[in-house]
């Protein structure tokens, strides 16, 4: 199939791109590994940043410096201020298109403060902001003619000679069959990597890093791996995130003596090493909104009630949340230029799985929906613009035999996938040492070399999630390696990596 622009994703990123393109005049095609819906970004709860004061005095240059501050020095300023400059009118634009935003009593844009962040800045739909954001870009997607499929896995982009990206090579979960796509762009939107740390990450379990892994064995470059942001309040049980809305609406963190410890407003490293401390000591962690109310948590946090009865079994209005920090964001990615593009030539990147220098060291608060937003539409825009450029498609064939190599199935891997999430939480977490990363490297660089003896048992040709998690496996060990390997090199601790002595 050939196409203008091809668009792996369909999270909030590659939604906004395929708008942008689709606006551009161009034909369009995105493909997704499940369903728009179920895409990472309608797990984001707590709202998208814009310095638009409806709540009290803010500035773009507040925002733009609060981004700085959390990012520890490794931000680029100038795709900061970008990014921040264009927020009102992002937040604008979702409203035009119809995103339910909470509104004040004079009718403005509702918003509240996060961590890190100098004024009540972010824009929120109760604390449904990514879903309420999701739905209605899959809507205007849609309307807007822009062509879906789902159910389609990441096996490899194709190149020309030159080693221009060409299109991709999928597999089609329905079908079992592989497809060639080509395009004059392809814009990789497939979202983060969290889930290397297994059961021990906020996110989807899709969120295993393909997009990310298949552009490094391309040739693409990747910029600051190491830098994982661990949330402050995943459920104690499951990791499944409680908002940082709920903190800014006014929550406490308390230990077991029922005191508070730390600053729950700070940037989330601050708070992350925190709890860590404090779990290292023998202590139980609580998040407490009681005292908000039952009438405020309702309105506000209805989501969050909900998922503490369900996965926890304590009803917020009346007990005690327990938590504990688990990676949740991951501010490395396929790095990019100011037009969204990678080093390869016709691969654009935006979304988590790129790295356009704004999150640093630590993400602030808010920001994540606002990078694929503001970014999403970069990409789309400019991919359209290259393809309007060119004559005709470039061909290109594949060259990655993973799938035709003999597997032995003597080693199970989703055991081995599970020992590598409690690993990397427990040796590339919050708190590391170079002893501990090296064993975490040798366990990757181990079961790298046994992968032969893995592969998926199961023979169907339909719908064979077995061999669809075995490719994600392998997706996962080549992005952690790249998380050890950047850890090790940056000796020094900074926001999210903190490095300390055996």
């Amino acid at each position: 199939m050939k196409t203008d622009v091809l668009i792996i994703g369909a999270g909030g990123a590659g939604l906004t791109a395929a708008i942008a393109a689709k606006e551009e005049d161009v034909d369009v095609v995105v493909l997704t590994k499940e369903y728009p819906t179920r895409s990472q970004t309608c797990m984001a709860q707590g709202g998208i940043n814009a310095a638009l004061g409806n709540v009290e005095e803010d500035s773009v240059e507040a925002h733009i410096q609060n981004t700085l501050k959390s990012a520890h020095g490794l931000a680029n300023e100038e795709s900061v201020r970008y990014m921040c400059s264009e927020a009102p009118a992002t937040v604008a634009w979702l409203d035009s298109i119809g995103v339910c935003f909470s509104r004040t009593q004079d009718a403005k844009v509702a918003q509240r403060k996060l961590g890190g962040a100098s004024a009540a800045r972010a824009c929120y739909a109760q604390d449904y902001t990514g879903l309420k954001i999701l739905h209605t870009l899959y809507e205007r997607a849609l309307s807007l003619g822009v062509e879906m499929k789902n159910e389609k896995i990441l096996l490899e982009l194709l190149q020309d000679g030159s080693g221009l990206v060409c299109g991709a090579l999928m597999l089609d979960l329905r079908s079992g069959q592989k497809e060639s796509y080509f395009a004059k762009s392809v814009i990789l939107a497939t979202g983060g990597y969290s889930r290397i740390y297994g059961k021990n990450s906020t996110n989807s379990t899709k969120a295993t890093g393909d997009g990310i892994a298949v552009a490094k064995r391309a040739g693409a470059k990747l910029l600051q791996m190491e830098f994982v942001q661990f949330h402050p309040t995943g459920l104690k049980n499951s990791s499944i995130l409680i908002s940082e809305s709920a903190r800014g609406e006014g929550g406490y963190i308390l230990n077991s003596e029922g005191e508070r410890f730390t600053n729950e407003l700070a940037p989330r490293d601050e708070v992350s090493r925190a709890l860590d401390a404090e779990i290292k000591k023998g202590e139980e962690i609580f998040l407490d909104i009681r005292h908000l109310g039952e009438e405020f948590i309702n309105e506000g946090l209805p989501q969050e009630r909900k998922l503490a009865k369900l996965y926890e079994n304590v009803d917020p209005v009346h007990d005690l949340i327990p938590i504990k920090p688990v990676a949740h964001y991951t501010m490395g990615g396929i790095e990019v230029d100011n037009n969204s593009q990678t080093n390869l030539e016709g691969l654009y990147a935006c979304g988590e799985c790129s790295n356009h220098r704004v999150h640093g060291a630590n993400r602030l608060g808010g920001n994540s929906l606002l990078e694929i937003v503001v970014f999403g539409k970069e990409a789309g825009v400019n991919a359209a613009k290259r393809a309007k450029s060119m004559e005709s498609h470039a061909t290109g064939s594949a060259k990655d035999d993973f799938l035709e190599q003999e597997f032995s199935h003597e080693v199970d891997f989703y055991e081995l996938r599970e020992m590598m999430g409690d690993l990397l939480y427990n040796k590339v977490g919050i708190v590391r040492c170079e002893r501990e990363l090296r064993e975490a490297a040798a366990f990757i660089e181990e079961t790298k070399k046994n992968l032969l003896r893995m592969g998926a048992k199961d023979k169907a040709q339909r719908y064979n999630t077995n061999l669809a998690e075995f490719l994600e496996f392998r997706n996962m060990l080549d992005v952690a390696e790249v998380v050890v390997s950047s850890a090790l090199s940056r000796k020094e601790s900074v926001g999210a990596h903190t490095m300390v002595e055996e």
